[in-house]
């Protein structure tokens, strides 16, 4: 049974609706603007094919108008989780070969050390380009053609496949010039026409101008002492040149609250959805690949979406444990280990999914047929989830019986 949602909160009006087996997950989206200092946010749950969960509420800024049910805002690293869908619809057509060297499709990238890079090694973050070692001129990110010819010339930073390191913006050119060469269309359209049309899902890479005013512009997190003493930040501070360091200085430089980011096509970073259109996004692929009746993608593929690929004590970039699927981050526990802020990803074995800096996300389970989407616009610390996100996934597994999330997993 739905229960429609009418809450008034001293930062704006929470609204939309939630099952009653999901009251849990109604408090914890009302807790984040009560005790976790949320501004404005959308949520949304699809289980077994149907919407369980659809909320939004708090406000575009902090003294704004009101977050309405069509806000939609940035979801930085989210996009590479809907890119990588992409690549999985084209894998799965026979189109585009994950296990094959990436000069099949795209030639000029087999020079400086990359000769024998193979098309996995882009999504699971070990082809050794997780940055352009010289700056980017300021509006640089926004010219796709030029970061494509940028990155087929830049030298690896190790030999490709021995090693893992979050690939932070790269990912936009290495993995998004792959689906355009397999494709013959570039990311944005092929994602809009074969996801988000195809699903009535509010998700973009690459937004219209007409849609503009229903941004809601990114809050930047203020660093407290604990971030600011973290590995990621005191390498990123102190090690000119590593990949924690060249991440800081091209995130910084990525102007997220402008048109022309908005507008741009940045498969790693520049994504804009809203809870809902996340959820939408990845119902099919925790439904067997179906939607409506209709398969939009094979068992298998899942099952390969599934799986971890590669996993590392220590990620060159991010500087904590990870580990990833070709394309997705899977659950991730690092709540005992020093030296790391809000730096963990708890979700089952079988859910994969991306998290956005500041703290969106969305992902599929298909163990529960779960997908789950959450967008805010204020940003927390860390390179995972903060406790505003988490505690909406704890909610939602909880409400649907699992037990524990002791082991590092969400456990029935």
């Amino acid at each position: 049974m739905s229960r429609s949602v009418n809450i008034d909160t001293p930062t704006g009006r929470i609204e939309g609706f939630c099952d009653t087996r999901f009251a849990g997950v109604l408090q914890a989206f009302h807790d984040n603007f009560l005790q976790r200092d949320e501004v404005g946010a959308s949520l949304a749950l699809n289980v077994e094919g149907q919407v369980v969960c659809d909320l939004w509420g708090g406000r575009v800024s902090p003294a704004g108008e009101a977050w309405r049910e069509d806000t939609v805002c940035t979801v930085f690293s989210s996009t590479k989780g809907l890119m990588s869908l992409c690549a999985h619809l084209l894998a799965d057509r026979g189109k585009l070969d994950l296990d094959a060297p990436i000069t099949r499709y795209w030639p000029e990238f087999g020079v400086a050390g990359k000769e024998n890079a193979r098309v996995s090694m882009t999504l699971d973050h070990t082809v050794g380009l997780p940055h352009v070692r010289e700056p980017v001129a300021a509006g640089g990110f926004w010219d796709y053609d030029a970061m494509v010819k940028r990155i087929a010339a830049e030298p690896a930073f190790w030999t490709p496949g021995t090693r893992q390191g979050y690939h932070g913006i790269t990912m936009a050119w290495t993995v998004g010039e792959l689906i355009h060469r397999a494709a013959g269309q570039r990311l944005g359209k092929f994602f809009d026409a074969e996801l988000a049309q195809a699903l009535s899902a509010e998700c973009w890479i690459g937004l219209p101008p007409s849609l503009e005013s229903r941004v809601a512009p990114m809050i930047a997190a203020l660093p407290d002492s604990d971030w600011l003493a973290s590995t990621f930040i005191q390498d990123a501070l102190t090690n000119t040149g590593s990949p924690a360091n060249l991440f800081l200085r091209d995130f910084a430089s990525f102007d997220v609250n402008t048109t022309a980011c908005h507008a741009a096509e940045v498969g790693s970073a520049n994504g804009i959805a809203n809870g809902r259109g996340l959820a939408s996004v990845y119902a099919p692929f925790a439904n067997g690949g179906m939607h409506q009746g209709r398969r939009l993608i094979g068992q298998d593929a899942i099952t390969r979406m599934s799986r971890v690929a590669a996993a590392t004590p220590d990620d060159a970039t991010l500087r904590v444990p990870v580990r990833f699927g070709l394309g997705f981050m899977k659950s991730m526990d690092n709540r005992r280990i020093p030296g790391v802020v809000n730096s963990s990803l708890l979700l089952s074995e079988a859910a994969f999914g991306h998290v956005g800096a500041g703290g969106s996300l969305g992902f599929a389970d298909p163990e529960c047929k779960l997908s789950f989407g959450y967008a805010m616009n204020r940003m927390g610390t860390g390179v995972l989830l903060n406790e505003r996100g988490q505690s909406l996934v704890d909610a939602v597994y909880t409400a649907l019986g699992y037990r524990s999330n002791a082991g590092g997993v969400w456990a029935v």
